[in-house]
Parts: structure tokens; sequence; C-alpha cells
């Protein structure tokens, strides 16, 4: 086993410590929690800092510390930002645009509002739907925490099962989701919200000592082209200095067009759309701005976590972006194993190839030999045998005997890569890769067939966070301690706020609306509690089974691609019915089956149409058909949001202050990383 780090009993006081404190703080905050408003809504009476922390805290998983970081150590660098310094105008907007009506009506969840604006038939769908897909994010959250938890304390010695790791976070979240609600969520989510953002802090502070501290030489790689190189520094340059020196080119929050992860065109309108329905319409995310104390309390809320979505990529995008410069190679060897499979596959479509041989079963002193070139997949007999050689040559690719022979390939395969860096570590490999496939491709289209893709990596990026764990923080002392409860409360907090959301649909949507109508405080509430087990249950039995690779190499594509279903459409039918006060209730309806429907036929009809500019396409075309509907039969005289609640409904005046300052800023930094504030 390759130990990166280690795990000392201080770190695992430090760790239990954490997750008592987490479960004690939201049980003692939320007791007596016997009636809807109380379990659902925290009572409506949160408070600003109690908002805003929860609301990063509900946000920011693993898949955003692993994800993000480990896209911030490729070509896309700071770029990968944009979801972050767009979540901050976002929120501005949603706290002065959509914060108001939704209080003003005194709803519980965002679909209980379209029938506050449309009809029932409206709400039902949005509930249906929305609980399919939260079924779908429960079961991925679990998962990505478990991999990440299991896979860091393996490597520290403590070996983890994906079952294990899924059962305990389940656990915890569902302990104080189940007793407390709303109100114990938000608590829980103010240790486990500024321990993120602390642990991120930490994470940096340790990364560019260690970059500072490193020697003359540090990788670099081109955002524009995605190149690799060695580049050496002068020892005398600052750490700041050395770091700019570096990365300048991964700076630029602008990718070309043709960029296959965020290319500068989806930050026109593509990539708002899963902002605003996420910030703005997301039961688990509005939900605690729905419990706010007053609407100045949520204002002032929304605006605090938006300066703090400001902050973020500081503490997650740069570390990543340090940790290429300083372990690009151990990224590298953490990639073998993905590109050994890729490469046999390869192989066996182009058997004439000189740039991917096979040896069997070779020493380490052996694989320490081998000199760079083509690549060598190494065949063992087993996984023990595998598991028993250290990787120490990224030429050499291991895979077992029973992996290489079982691979199997369609009639026509191209093999193709999102790693930007691939053609530059093997030339001559890419460019025998593109030949081979420009035949691939011409034999397909004679035969009247698509080819199937295959993909192949260089690096392993995700790896970013636990190389930076593993190499900067100090042993012994409980700084891996913390940062390892950082990330379980990171997964915790957003398991936690989609149980609640979940369970609060299903209550006030589902069975009150539909089975029961008549249930009384104590069923509704009872209910709640019940479908929270039952949703962990699903999420701790759905986890595991993703770790099949069939299944988890697919899962994240589903999600992300799943929810524009009924993003766009909500959106669109949200935005006309408060902007177009004539609009007849059918427009509800239609808005949002033309979403679910149009997106099915773009996916299946353009495949190759990226998903973000599908949504823009979708959210585009409900507008225009909800048009058509009001202009043939409006409404006879505009709708009224009539006043349901009894909560202080006058605006903030510091937020909106606050909020203004926050798009200034956002504004600031694409321009400052832009290719014109770049070039100053």
């Amino acid at each position: 086993m390759n130990e990166i780090f280690r795990i000392f009993p201080i770190d695992i006081a430090v760790f239990v410590l954490f997750v008592i404190a987490v479960v004690a703080v939201g049980l003692i905050k939320s007791r007596n929690e016997s009636n809807s408003e109380d379990y659902f809504l925290a009572g409506r009476g949160l408070s600003w800092w109690l908002i805003g922390f929860s609301l990063i805290a509900a946000n920011i998983s693993t898949e955003q510390f692993v994800g993000m970081s480990g896209n911030a150590a490729s070509h896309v660098g700071l770029a990968i930002a944009s979801y972050e310094w767009m979540a901050a105008i976002t929120l501005v907007v949603v706290a002065f645009g959509f914060l108001p009506y939704f209080l003003r009506a005194g709803i519980y969840t965002m679909p209980e509002f379209l029938e506050y604006r449309y009809n029932g038939a409206a709400r039902t769908i949005m509930a249906v739907a929305t609980i399919l897909i939260y079924l779908l994010l429960l079961g991925s959250v679990t998962y990505s925490g478990a991999l990440t938890i299991s896979t860091l304390a393996g490597k520290a010695g403590y070996p983890m099962s994906l079952a294990s790791g899924s059962l305990v976070i389940g656990l915890v979240a569902m302990v104080y989701v189940t007793a407390g609600g709303l109100k114990a969520c938000a608590w829980a989510d103010l240790i486990q919200g500024s321990a993120l953002i602390l642990g991120g802090i930490v994470i940096m502070i340790y990364a560019f000592q260690k970059l500072g501290a490193a020697p003359e030489a540090a990788m670099v790689v081109s955002a524009q082209t995605g190149a690799v190189s060695v580049q050496t520094l002068s020892p005398d340059t600052g750490v700041f200095e050395r770091f700019w020196t570096l990365n300048k080119s991964r700076m630029n929050m602008f990718l070309p067009s043709a960029d296959n992860v965020l290319p500068w065109t989806a930050l026109l309108l593509g990539l708002w759309i899963p902002n605003f329905y996420y910030w703005g319409l997301n039961q688990y995310i509005t939900q605690r701005t729905l419990g706010s104390a007053s609407l100045a309390q949520g204002q002032r809320g929304i605006v605090f976590a938006a300066f703090m979505k400001l902050l973020i990529p500081f503490v997650i995008v740069i570390p990543g972006i340090i940790a290429f410069n300083l372990y690009s190679g151990q990224m590298r060897l953490d990639a073998a194993g993905d590109t050994a499979v890729g490469l046999a596959r390869y192989l066996k479509a182009n058997p004439q190839t000189k740039q991917v041989e096979v040896v069997t079963a070779p020493t380490d002193d052996q694989i320490a030999a081998f000199p760079a070139g083509p690549y060598r997949l190494a065949v063992y007999p087993d996984n023990q045998a595998l598991k028993a050689i250290k990787a120490s040559n990224p030429w050499v690719l291991p895979i077992t005997r029973e992996a290489f022979d079982q691979t199997t390939l369609g009639a026509f395969t191209v093999f193709t890569s999102e790693d930007h860096s691939w053609r530059h570590v093997n030339p001559a490999l890419a460019q025998e890769i593109e030949a081979f496939n420009e035949k691939t491709a011409a034999a397909a289209k004679a035969a009247g067939q698509v080819p199937a893709v295959e993909k192949l990596i260089a690096y392993k990026y995700d790896t970013a966070l636990a190389q930076l764990l593993g190499h900067v923080l100090p042993q012994g002392v409980g700084l891996v301690g913390f940062v390892f409860a950082a990330l379980l409360g990171a997964v915790v907090s957003s398991l936690a706020a989609m149980l609640n959301a979940a369970s609060t649909i299903f209550a006030m949507d589902i069975y009150k609306k539909h089975l029961v109508k008549n249930a009384g405080q104590k069923s509704v509430v009872l209910l709640g509690r019940v479908s929270v087990i039952v949703f962990t249950a699903v999420a701790v039995f759905l986890a595991p089974q993703l770790g099949n690779p069939k299944i988890s190499n697919s899962i994240f594509t589903i999600i992300q691609e799943g929810q524009g279903f009924i993003s766009p459409g909500i959106l669109a039918v949200f935005v006309f019915g408060l902007v177009v006060r004539r609009a007849p209730p059918v427009c509800g309806v239609v808005g949002l089956v033309t979403n679910i429907v149009a997106y099915g036929l773009l996916k299946v009809s353009f495949p190759s149409l990226q998903f973000l500019n599908r949504m823009a396409v979708c959210f585009a075309l409900c507008l225009a058909i909800m048009s058509v509907i009001t202009l043939v039969k409006p409404l006879p005289k505009p709708i009224e949001f009539k006043h349901n609640t009894v909560i202080a409904l006058d605006t903030s005046k510091s937020a909106k202050f606050g909020g203004i300052l926050v798009v200034v800023i956002a504004l600031l930094f694409y321009f400052l990383f832009s290719p014109i504030g770049l070039s100053r």
C-alpha cells in the first residue's frame, strides 16, 4: 500500500469530538419540535448568521472539495471558480427578487408556491419530479462521501469499506434530522460550515508554505493548450511570485469556446439556469430561507452566504492548483489503473501499435528500470499479486490477467481524452491514436454506424485533495483529524439538507395534499421523521452499489444531466409566473411538461449538444410556449400574491448595500482574471 500520510490518536480524538459536538448541538438546540412549522421550518425563527452558514454547509460536499480542487489541478484552473462567483451574484438576485414573494406566501415548499401561483397539478408534478431527483442525489452524496473518507482512511492504514462509510455518514445525518428537523440542521451547519471554511484556509496556508519551500522546479500546465512542462525558478523568488509565475495561464476565468469542461460561452446563459434553479428554487437550499425570522433576516443571511461564496475559490481552488505544481508525478501514478484499462482496450483495437506493450508480472526493480516511451501493461495473475507491487514508474501500468482478458470493444471504437495534457505526455502515442481514430471513424461512417468512444487519462486530478492532506499538513498535531472532520461535515450537512427537504416535500406536498388531507400536526411531523429514516436507508443501501464501475462511471453524469429534465422548466415557470401576472394556471403544467419532453428529445436527437446548452434551449422554448398561451388566453385580471404570513416583510437596507458590494466584487474578480486583466 502506498501510504501518503498517517492518522495519529490525536487525529482520531479530534474527529470523534467533532462528530459528537455536531450531533449534540443539533439535538440540544432543537428540542420539542412538535408541530410542522417547528420541525420543517425551525418555527420560522432562523437568524441571518445561521441562515448564511447553513446555506454554505448544505451546498458544499466532497464533490466540491474533491471535484473542484481536481478541476483546478487540471488545465481548468481558476475558471472552475465560476460556479462559486456566479452563485454569489445569483444569491443576491434571489434575496431581493425571489425571497419576498416566497415569504409573503407563507409556503413550506417550493412546489407549494406553484399551487399558490398556478394550480395543484403543477405543484404535484414538481413535487414528484423533485423527490425522484433527490433519491439520486441522496445516494450520490453518500457514495462520494463514503468513497472519499474510506479512501483517505485506507491510505492512512485504517481500511474502511464503502458500506461502512455510507452507514456512518447516513446515521450521523439521520439522528439529528429525525429528532430536530430544520433547526437541528441549521445549528449543526453552523459548526460544519465554519469547519469547512477554516479547514480550507488551513490547507491553503500550508500548501503555499510547501510551494515556497519546494525545489526550484515544478510542473505547470497551460489553460489554453493543456501543455505540461517543467518550470525552473530562481531560489530568490517569493512564494506568491512563484505561484504566479507557475500558474498565470491557469488564472484565466475565460477558457476557449471549444473547451469541453467550461467554455466561456457557457458563462453567457447555460450556467445561469442551473445556478438560479439551485439557489432560488431548490428545496434543500431554499428551506433555510423559508425558515427566516423575517425578510430582513433572510436577505442578510443570503448576502452573508454570497460573501462567503466569493472566498471559497481561494480556499479550495488555489490549493488544487498548487497540488499539480508539487504532486503531478503522484497524480500520474494514481491514474495508472485507469490508464491501464484504457490502453488495454486500445491495444486490442489496434494490435499493430508500437506504443503499448505487454509484460508479464515484472518485479519492482524491473518496473523502475523500464525507460520512458512506450507504455508497458504489467499483467499480474490476480489482485493480490498486483497490490504487492509498489507503483514507481508511470510508464508501467498494472492490470490483472482477468481484467486484461475480459476487455471488450464494440465494432468501431475511437479513443479520446478530456485530459488536455495527454498529447504532451506521450506525443508519439497521441499521434498514433489520432491516425487510428480517423481510420476508424471513416470505417464506421461507411458502415452506417456511430463509433463508440473510449476515454483515456494521464493524470488523476481528483486526488489533488488527498495529495495535499498527505503531504502539506503537519502530522501528529490533530490537523489531519480536523480536516477529516470538516470533510465528513461537508457530506453530512449536504445529506442532512437533502433528507430534511425530501421529507418536507413528501409530508406537505404528497402526504398531506393527496393521501391524508386532514392530517394533524403530530401526524405530519411523525410522517416527516419516518420518511427521513426511509430516505436514509435508501441512501445507505444505494451508495455502495455505485461502487460498481459500470454504474459509478456514469452516475454523476446521469445526475448532472438528470436535473436538466426539471431545472430549466421549473425556473421558466417560476420566473414567468412572477413577471407575467396574467399567465393562466395551465402555463405551470405546460411549462414543466414541455421541458421534460423537449429535454429528452434533444438528448436523444442531438447527443453532442452540451447539457448546459440543452438547458438553455429548453428554457427558451418553455418561455416561448407559455408566452403564446398567455397571449391567446390571458387571465381576466393580474393575479395578486396574497399575504399569508405574520413575519415582518421589510427589506433590509444593509443587505441591499452588501448585495451590491458582492456583485461589484464578483465582476471585479472576473475582470482581474480575464485576458485583459491578466495582461495588465
